[in-house]
């Protein structure tokens, strides 16, 4: 008779613990929903997020995609403060995105900024063009109407009729080697009130480094700095940004260099930040061509580092 008991009291047991089960599911996923929406911003686009993969189909984020938004939330912050000091708060700014990719910054910017003003507009610039198709239908989809995708380089963007004479701010993210002095090129061109660039594989000078080893080992014990191939690169890509440093400040524009992120979230986690003052300093290009000359890159001052007559 006790058998049958126990029998009867542990499928009431199992009966029970089945009944709670979906209601413990579903308080852990509103739960791991709510920790989600409080990364978020307040009013952005949960849809966008997914498209974007960022968020996955069941609105959960991964690690890899948390570092992701984090980084660009970070330099959001930095942008939206530069978009504010411009007339009317940036109500009407202009931004283009150099190599855009698939677009995650200027869609989040959009979203963040554009999007509730009515006015304004991002470019999204990107070479490649499976890319920029998937970021047009993207936009088209979610009604992000002032958000262009232009299937050009650099270099063809500064003279293409699908972008305005003028652009407030230029952007790019993780640019990778010198994909960023084109960005840089192209603001210039456009008379760019603003840039705000993170570097990536600063390859090109490291390369010509490499190339001048052996004599400027023979020359000068600063070549020590560069002798080992790791060191060579790391200088490379330090000596490349101090120089872009230089060129933008003598081209007319202030200089603020600071992290991104914390190193934990990006190796490259240094953010240019260039506001155009129009007061060239002299200095500054005479120091670029000191360095120059002293490194042996005076071959990338014309192709690089132009400055007028």
């Amino acid at each position: 008779m006790s058998q049958q008991i126990d029998q009867a009291e542990r499928k009431s047991q199992v009966a029970k613990q089945r009944r709670e089960q979906p209601a413990a599911r579903a308080s852990k996923a509103e739960k791991a929903r709510a920790d989600v929406l409080a990364e978020l911003r307040p009013g952005q686009s949960v849809e966008l997020l997914k498209d974007l993969h960022i968020l996955t189909s069941e609105g959960r984020l991964n690690q890899d995609s948390r570092r992701k938004l984090k980084q660009v939330y970070h330099l959001f912050q930095f942008i939206e403060k530069l978009l504010l000091e411009l007339p009317e708060g940036g109500a009407n700014a202009t931004l283009a995105d150099h190599g855009a990719g698939k677009s995650y910054l200027g869609f989040i910017i959009y979203d963040l900024f554009f999007r509730e003003r009515g006015a304004g507009h991002v470019y999204g610039i990107e070479t490649r063009p499976e890319l920029v198709e998937r970021s047009r239908e993207l936009a088209s989809r979610l009604g992000f109407s002032r958000m262009s995708f232009l299937n050009v380089s650099a270099a063809q963007a500064r003279t293409s009729p699908d972008l305005p004479e003028r652009i407030d701010l230029v952007t790019a993210l993780h640019a990778c080697d010198t994909a960023t002095d084109d960005a840089i090129a192209f603001g210039l061109a456009k008379n760019a009130r603003f840039m705000a660039l993170v570097p990536c594989c600063q390859a090109e000078v490291a390369a010509n480094l490499r190339m001048g080893k052996a004599l400027a080992l023979s020359r000068t014990p600063l070549a020590e700095l560069w002798r080992h191939p790791l060191h060579t690169r790391e200088m490379g890509s330090q000596l490349t940004n101090v120089l872009r440093c230089l060129y933008l400040e003598a081209q007319g524009y202030q200089v603020t260099v600071t992290e991104l992120v914390g190193w934990e979230h990006s190796m490259k986690n240094e953010l240019i930040i260039a506001r155009h003052t129009g007061q060239r300093k002299a200095s500054a290009a005479e120091r670029m061509k000191e360095l120059l000359a002293q490194f042996g890159l005076e071959s990338l001052g014309a192709s690089r580092f132009p400055l007028p007559a």
